[in-house]
């Protein structure tokens, strides 16, 4: 299974071009993916990307996928117009169920934030069911992090102490749920390397399996790349920074082949992270 998560910031470049088509471009140019997340997809905010509704326009250019668009934040204005922002997953490998999971959104005084999402889709890969996490965590709030955190570690040991195969029948809701224990989750978890947030989840020991970040269990003591801020100084004023991760359940450690960061694109104010696991 190969897959890229990125988050596109709707499609804007450090160049303050908006273009989809090169988005799609450089993510396949990044690895020939089984599975694109992308985060900070926009749908009719038209401060955001074209105003256009991306997910669409994601979905007509990366023909033969699935695709998968759920928001974090849904709002209706006085005309009735639908205003949607979120994640986005596209898989060509066979998708078996899908869930979106809004985050705990505590009250922060006076911090800026907004709502955050885990879009998760199960997918059947070569050596399993895996549950595909798709995620963007609040920025600006540390408090709201932590608890948007503890919310997936939740969800993982729910999977992992519950897990539930798939029926063959489709005629109802109970006969169709899957849980896979086995899980990747990625996206842009705004905390870095050297933050404790990271940390509670790559040492996390929960009862089941746990989350480990892919990129140490593929080559631990391999520097760290940046994932933003290489190009956007505007944004990133303290430079470039790790804030974009890919993690993998236990069981799936041994799976890992590689995982690597396309430095060389300038098409977002994030790096494309891409990892290939094998049976």
């Amino acid at each position: 299974m190969k897959l890229v998560t990125w988050n596109i910031q709707c499609g804007r470049g450090c160049d303050g071009v908006t273009d989809l088509p090169r988005i799609v471009a450089v993510a396949r140019q990044t690895l020939d993916a089984d599975v694109f997340c992308f985060q900070e997809v926009s749908a009719n905010f038209s401060r955001l990307g074209d105003g256009a509704d991306q997910s669409a326009q994601l979905a007509a250019l990366l023909p033969g996928y699935s695709a998968i668009f759920r928001p974090a934040i849904e709002t209706l204005d006085r005309d009735g117009s639908l205003h949607r922002f979120g994640n986005m997953t596209l898989s060509r490998l066979p998708v078996l169920q899908i869930a979106n999971h809004l985050l705990p959104w505590p009250g922060a005084a006076g911090v800026r934030s907004m709502r955050r999402h885990a879009l998760e889709v199960t997918v059947q890969a070569s050596f399993g069911a895996i549950r595909i996490v798709n995620t963007h965590l609040e920025f600006h709030s540390a408090a709201q992090r932590e608890a948007q955190i503890v919310r997936l570690l939740d969800l993982q040991q729910d999977a992992s102490e519950s897990p539930r195969q798939a029926g063959s029948r489709h005629d109802g809701p109970y006969e169709s749920q899957i849980v896979a224990a086995s899980s990747l989750m990625c996206g842009d978890f705004n905390f870095d390397v050297t933050d404790p947030q990271h940390a509670l989840i790559d040492h996390s020991d929960r009862p089941g399996l746990n989350y480990r970040d892919a990129w140490t269990a593929d080559r631990p003591g391999r520097p760290r790349v940046p994932t933003c801020g290489i190009y956007d100084r505007a944004q990133w004023a303290d430079g470039p920074d790790c804030r974009d991760f890919i993690f993998v359940t236990e069981d799936l450690i041994s799976h890992v082949r590689s995982i690597d960061v396309n430095e060389a694109t300038d098409a977002s104010d994030h790096q494309p992270v891409a990892i290939e696991l094998a049976e």
